[in-house]
């Protein structure tokens, strides 16, 4: 299959010239029309995640897909989608979405959207949670409205001393863990806060230290002393449910957690736990365990900022994603190296 994958890349036309391409869902701007210069381009009907049905169905027998992180891509649907297959464009910085080995194994060059303006977006959400959590500001936002946004009624009585207190976060200590682009854009917004900033990764950056002001520390340590912790891993097997029973219990009294990277990376169950008997004040979460699935347990709590996975959801960084999208597919069917490559070995086999 592979083999036969390799020849069609080096000497079909029609890859060349006249692909078949499908975008798994409509995503924002203009950028699919450059896909449709000179190509056969299907963008799904369908403004909602395709069941694996509807995706191998529409994408049988295109030599480009365009998927969403929303969107399965396993190695069984690689097969059937057929050995023409070439490139698979993730409209995500995370492709854990993708079983990136199979994709590996047949020869598929799988590509993906990192930018300077998604990576800034997530680091700016990141901040707003922090910053809500602290000032509570969703809590004080639904008492003020409480009896009735239309009413003009709401709990808001006048002015009390004890009204929502919450720390402040001036000289206080974050703890990053995963202390990659999103987390050092992260760690350079809290030098304006003086914030002790504690980070944990596989091994120490000295450049980054030098850089940042940032501490290493290893990951029981940071939890301990952390005031605020945020996670900014990708989701591996490593580090799938890696904030747990046993790691949330070393975390600081009352201190808050802010997940903005993958939802499997914290078992929800243990959270709860831990939110509900006051051992952590907050959390604020744009992902979750099983997306899109929220617990009714974790929607009743008070103390939980809930966000639909939009961090990265500025005009900047989506216009930027797209671009990238597009430019990965339009690229490698050119025979052009692609901005970013998840799976670079494919590539370099091809171009030998």
């Amino acid at each position: 299959m592979v083999g036969e994958g390799e020849k069609q890349w080096s000497g079909d036309a029609r890859i060349l010239n006249m692909a078949k391409i499908f975008v798994t869902r409509k995503i924002p701007g203009d950028h699919i029309k450059n896909l449709a210069s000179g190509n056969e381009v299907v963008v799904s009907e369908f403004d909602r995640p395709l069941t694996q049905e509807e995706l191998l169905l529409k994408s049988k027998g295109v030599d480009a897909l365009l998927c969403l992180l929303t969107d399965r891509i396993s190695g069984d649907l690689m097969d059937a989608i057929g050995p023409q297959l070439k490139v698979v464009s993730n409209y995500a910085v995370g492709f854990d979405n993708i079983d990136i080995k199979a994709a590996t194994d047949r020869g598929i060059v799988v590509v993906n959207t990192p930018s300077d303006e998604v990576n800034e977006a997530v680091a700016e959400h990141t901040w707003a949670f922090i910053m809500a959590l602290a000032r509570r500001v969703v809590e004080a936002d639904e008492f003020i409205r409480q009896e009735g946004y239309f009413t003009g009624k709401g709990g808001y009585k006048g002015w009390q001393p004890d009204l929502f207190l919450g720390p402040s976060i001036i000289g206080k200590t974050l703890g990053i863990v995963g202390l990659g682009e999103i987390g050092g854009m992260v760690a350079r917004r809290a030098k304006g806060y003086n914030m002790t900033v504690l980070y944990n990764k596989h091994e120490p950056d000295p450049e980054a230290e030098k850089d940042l002001g940032v501490v290493f520390a290893g990951l029981d340590e940071l939890l301990a002393k952390s005031d605020f912790v945020t996670l900014h891993v990708p989701l591996t097997d490593e580090t799938r449910g890696m904030m747990n029973k046993d790691t949330i219990a070393k975390m600081k009294q009352r201190s808050y957690l802010v997940n903005t990277a993958r939802g499997p990376i914290v078992v929800e169950a243990d959270l709860i736990e831990s939110l509900k008997s006051g051992r952590l004040s907050g959390a604020a979460l744009d992902v979750f365990e099983t997306e899109p699935n929220i617990s009714a347990d974790l929607l009743a709590l008070p103390n939980v900022i809930m966000t639909p996975h939009i961090a990265s959801a500025t005009y900047e960084a989506r216009d930027k994603m797209g671009q990238l999208a597009v430019s990965g597919i339009i690229n490698t069917l050119s025979g052009q190296k692609p901005e970013n490559i998840v799976n670079i070995d494919v590539w370099e086999k091809r171009r030998k």
